[in-house]
């Protein structure tokens, strides 16, 4: 029965066809009559007047937290029932907007990056997005999925650690050569610290490169310590000066930066409204644009990703992929060096532009996350599915050899596994399943796999792991994985991370930096096989 219709209409339940978001076409329809949202009105016991009071739908769907998907499923069904679903609510603030597009904005509201946004900001990113609520909350969500945001982390980076708790606290541990641990000292640490002159600041993502670190707060402000350059290769010199504690990067300030990532030669920042910006080794177009290696100044992306949303970015060794947000669905985009065939276009070609990976609309695959190792990259799709590409050396690429893969190819192996997160390294894959099980895959040196890969008669030597095998040293902890962080470096020997639901958090691997944050490791040992709990609540 149509809700609009006379006399009392009670809830009808269909089953509602899938159909993507863009399918949605608001038909003009009579409206509702103005009202305040109240959960009131004339019924009969046991009725639910919908056209009466549309409110208590409305309160509903929000306090559910429904996914985007599921909003446009109400909107896009052909029958009669759910016409109620596309007509104008009548509500503040935009008596326009249908119940479902109401949903969606009060969910967003309750975002942590939407709060502080303007109208103004708000509509833009609207546009933006696509010009639909439910739109901009699946980019939100996307966002918070890939990158952990107000969640906390564990970054392994290549000789130091950095680590974030649910309440922005940040702790470091390991080498601090170059101040990298923003303590204020160049002294190494084996069990984390506090940086104590961030109180006050509340950090909702981090990443390392081999000397320094870089930390986003909630307020969108990047702070960055360590070697005090942008573009500087991973390995070399140490540049002007060293930065001991965290300073705010002056020339971002005019961004509100929600993620960034460091390559070689070049970092990368995200903004709030899905844009790209890079800083160094532009210099011969390499990243669209023509800088000095050393400019601080960042740039935007130029080329496709201009005026479309990115919810995720990652750097590996000399390029950077792009999770996209389009109302057709997720993309991912890749610009930089292309040896190896790891921007998965199906050949070696350096892109100066950011291009589209065609291959995933190829194998009808929906990107959800994305992961940028040193010389390889992978893929984690909606259906769980995993694709891996690039140089794959050691077996990183889980195919059961270690040949190159220019374009992403579906792991097999893991047919039967639904994937939810997936980690790279330097020649090291993890992929963390939907019931907390953790595979890894790719070189066994370090111990960073966490398998027991050591080589009978042969001390220090470990065997690579050419197709994904079950992390069972993770199983024994008993509780269910959420996070993998492993070490992203060619020039460091590698270390994991392991953070389980509660928020312990467990490390192995190398540590002969104190990079595991278990303290000092016994004369003659410079890696720890098994994991083992470092003494941190991030809950």
């Amino acid at each position: 029965m149509d809700a609009t219709a006379s006399g009392t209409p009670t809830i009808q339940y269909h089953n509602i066809p899938d159909q993507p978001i863009t399918t949605i076409v608001a038909n003009p329809v009579p409206t509702f009559e103005r009202r305040q949202r109240h959960c009131y009105g004339d019924s009969s016991p046991g009725e639910f007047p919908l056209a009466a009071n549309p409110s208590i739908v409305l309160h509903v769907l929000t306090t559910c937290n429904l996914d985007p998907q599921d909003l446009a499923k109400l909107e896009a069904s052909p029958l009669a029932t759910c016409s109620f679903f596309r007509q104008p609510a009548n509500f503040a603030p935009d008596f326009e907007l249908s119940i479902s597009e109401l949903a969606a904005l009060d969910i967003c509201r309750k975002r942590a990056v939407f709060k502080p946004m303007t109208n103004e900001e708000r509509q833009e990113m609207k546009q933006r997005c696509g010009g639909s609520w439910k739109l901009v909350l699946r980019f939100l969500l996307a966002g918070e999925a890939c990158s952990r945001r107000e969640k906390s982390q564990a970054i392994a980076g290549p000789g130091h650690s950095i680590v974030v708790t649910s309440k922005g606290a940040v702790y470091s541990f390991g080498s601090n050569n170059s101040g990298q641990l923003g303590l204020g000292t160049i002294e190494d640490e084996n069990r984390p610290r506090p940086i104590r002159s961030l109180e006050g600041i509340r950090v909702i993502q981090a990443t390392a490169g081999s000397g320094r670190t870089m930390l986003i707060s909630d307020a969108g402000h990047v702070y960055a310590f360590g070697k005090n350059s942008f573009g500087e290769a991973e390995y070399g010199g140490q540049g002007a000066h060293i930065v001991r504690t965290p300073q705010l990067v002056e020339s971002l300030k005019h961004i509100f930066v929600v993620q960034a990532a460091i390559g070689n030669f070049f970092t990368a920042v995200l903004s709030r409204e899905g844009r790209v910006y890079t800083f160094s080794w532009g210099n011969d177009g390499r990243l669209g644009h023509q800088t000095e290696p050393n400019d601080v100044e960042p740039r935007p992306l130029l080329g496709a990703l201009e005026n479309i949303p990115v919810v995720q970015i990652a750097a590996g060794y000399c390029y950077l992929l792009a999770l996209a947000c389009q109302p057709s669905g997720m993309s991912v985009y890749s610009v930089g060096c292309g040896l190896g065939g790891k921007l998965g276009h199906g050949t070696r070609t350096d892109e100066k532009y950011p291009r589209l990976i065609e291959q995933f609309q190829l194998l009808n695959l929906q990107p959800t996350v994305v992961a940028a190792g040193a010389w390889h990259a992978a893929v984690v799709g909606r259906d769980g599915r995993v694709c891996t590409w690039g140089w794959g050396r050691y077996g990183c690429l889980g195919h059961g050899n270690d040949e190159c893969e220019s374009a992403p190819k579906v792991v097999e192996s893991l047919s039967k596994v639904k994937a939810v997160h997936v980690a790279t390294g330097d020649y090291t894959t993890f992929v963390l399943s939907d019931n907390g099980d953790v595979y890894s895959f790719g070189c066994g040196e370090s111990a960073s796999l966490g398998l027991d890969t050591a080589i009978e008669g042969e001390v220090g030597r470990h065997r690579n792991v050419m197709a994904p095998e079950l992390v069972t040293s993770l199983k024994e902890v008993n509780e269910r994985v959420v996070q993998i962080g492993l070490t992203n470096s060619i020039y460091w020997n590698a270390h994991t991370f392991a953070l389980t639901e509660s928020g312990k958090l467990y490390a192995f691997g190398s540590g002969d930096k104190g990079q595991l944050g278990i303290g000092g490791l016994p004369e003659n040992q410079s890696e720890r096989g098994n994991p083992e709990r470092v003494d941190i609540d991030l809950s």
